[in-house]
């Protein structure tokens, strides 16, 4: 156990005595529990993230017999993970809320409160999160075990009577809705903008229009059921997010990936950031309107998408990731070939950047915009390219190295302005980054098979986790947990 490892474990002891339960294990990817009473959760866990600087994960809720909650957190490599666990009796519906000492758990209480009608006492903004008042009915909370997916929710009308929360309430304050509207990032959004007069004082997002219920429909499915819905939980990092839940379901089954398998994921999954990454720049450089420069990186982008099509038989990489390996095998000469496309690929994006970094007119419109300070990128719990740009550069394939990322050489670029155009920067040096290590892995691969007889699926937990290419998940590409999955 490494010594960040033992000041927890000791740290916890000393602090509270017989009122914690703390495990350490040994191993590269140390890993601590810490069981409590639901009344620490806030000061352990604010302990854990403001003390000793550990990033929030996020909370993990499960329905058996009694509320069992899991609040993740995790360091770089040394420091491993810390799952805090904590029970709640079934018909106990309420806990305290950490968001007070941990902002970053703000969103994953309000999330919970929607989806299993847990209460968090404490927490300032609890309702109208996921489940939105004009489309759900009041206390009804999908992912409870008494819920049932095949049935139809009652429609209802809206609440008439609903009305935004305001933090402003003299003469002339209003709210103006704006939206929803589509968005490629975060899909469909509402706004509302309080305004007094033409100054707009808060911005409040309502997200989630498009809210689906994968987490429901998944339960009691197969596990190969299940990688087709972690494949559809974002299609445009498909592979990041199949292999999370792989990598989860490989460790209950105690699965050996062999290391062509290995080697080729950390291909497939750089291939994958090189085209997300692409697609942002072309996103960013719309939002701006230079057209020019978005017509060239939306060429890119359908040049890597038709990369992918041909290597793979798929344009976003679907269906390759399986329990145990890989569904095909890709000829050496094959990868060195794609490696060598996408680094001219990535030598045309050096060129944007280069026109880019020297109009005046398009650094007007990014530099000084958009600023996220490196507290606030940590308060928060953003992660990835946005944390990356405020000087917050924990990466996964660097912290925790997974599937064949610990063997190869590669940067985490950050940035430390945190405004627009540090985060176009990172962008680009990441990409950068993907097709050197898709030459590096391309010119490397180990034989062998690519996938290892199908195992027997066992009941069982684990945690599987990605540097997703947005980092979408909970904490830095965490996107999938494998828990009693069965044949």
């Amino acid at each position: 156990m490494g010594g960040e490892q033992r000041q927890v474990v000791d740290g916890a002891k000393t602090r509270w005595g017989a009122d914690v339960r703390v495990d350490g294990t040994d191993g590269t990817d140390p890993l601590c529990h810490i069981e409590c009473p639901p009344r620490l959760l806030p000061e352990l866990c604010g302990w854990l993230f403001n003390d000793l600087h550990y990033s929030f994960g996020g909370v993990i809720v499960e329905q058996q017999s009694q509320w069992d909650l899991r609040y993740v957190f995790y360091g770089d490599r040394p420091a491993g993970w810390v799952h805090v666990l904590t029970h709640n009796p079934a018909s106990e519906e309420q806990l305290p809320s950490i968001s007070s000492a941990v902002h970053a758990a703000d969103w994953h209480e309000r999330e919970a409160e929607d989806l299993f009608g847990l209460v968090f006492e404490g927490h300032p903004r609890l309702g109208d999160f996921v489940l939105h008042n004009d489309a759900w009915q009041e206390a009804v909370n999908p992912m409870r075990k008494s819920f049932d997916a095949a049935r139809s929710v009652t429609h209802r009308e809206p609440d008439r009577n609903w009305r935004p929360r305001q933090i402003v309430h003299e003469e002339g304050a209003f709210v103006m809705p704006i939206g929803p509207i589509h968005s490629t990032a975060t899909g469909p959004v509402h706004f509302l903008l309080e305004t007094v007069g033409e100054d707009v004082i808060r911005a409040q997002p309502r997200l989630f229009y498009a809210y689906r219920g994968l987490e429901k429909i998944a339960e009691n499915r197969s596990a190969h059921d299940a990688i087709l819905l972690a494949e559809r939980m974002s299609a445009t990092s498909a592979f990041a997010h199949s292999l999370a839940l792989c990598q989860a379901v490989e460790s209950v089954c105690r699965v050996g990936v062999p290391a062509r398998a290995q080697a080729l994921r950390v291909f497939l999954a750089e291939l994958e950031r090189l085209r997300h990454h692409t697609a942002a720049i072309e996103g960013i450089c719309e939002s701006t309107a230079f057209a020019v420069a978005t017509s060239q990186a939306a060429i890119l982008e359908e040049d890597l998408l038709r990369l992918s099509g041909a290597l793979t038989g798929h344009r976003y990489l679907f269906g390759l990731n399986v329990f145990g390996g890989l569904s095909i095998d890709l000829a050496d000469a094959v990868c060195r070939e794609a490696a060598a496309k996408a680094q001219r690929i990535a030598a045309r994006l050096g060129e944007i950047e280069g026109m880019l970094s020297v109009s005046s007119s398009f650094l007007d419109r990014l530099e000084e915009v958009g600023n996220v300070s490196a507290a606030d990128a940590r308060a928060f719990g953003l992660v990835g390219p946005v944390a990356r740009a405020s000087d917050v550069s924990r990466d996964l394939r660097k912290a925790h190295p997974y599937s064949g990322y610990d063997t190869v050489a590669f940067e985490v670029p950050y940035e430390s302005e945190g405004d627009g155009y540090a985060r176009l920067r990172l962008f680009f040096g990441e990409a950068q980054q993907s097709a050197m290590i898709l030459q590096a892995v391309a010119n490397e691969l180990p034989g062998g098979a690519v996938r290892v007889p199908e195992a027997r699926f066992r009941s069982g937990a684990a945690l599987g986790w990605v540097e997703a290419p947005r980092s979408t998940g909970s904490v830095s590409g965490m996107t999938a947990r494998s828990s009693g999955i069965e044949s």
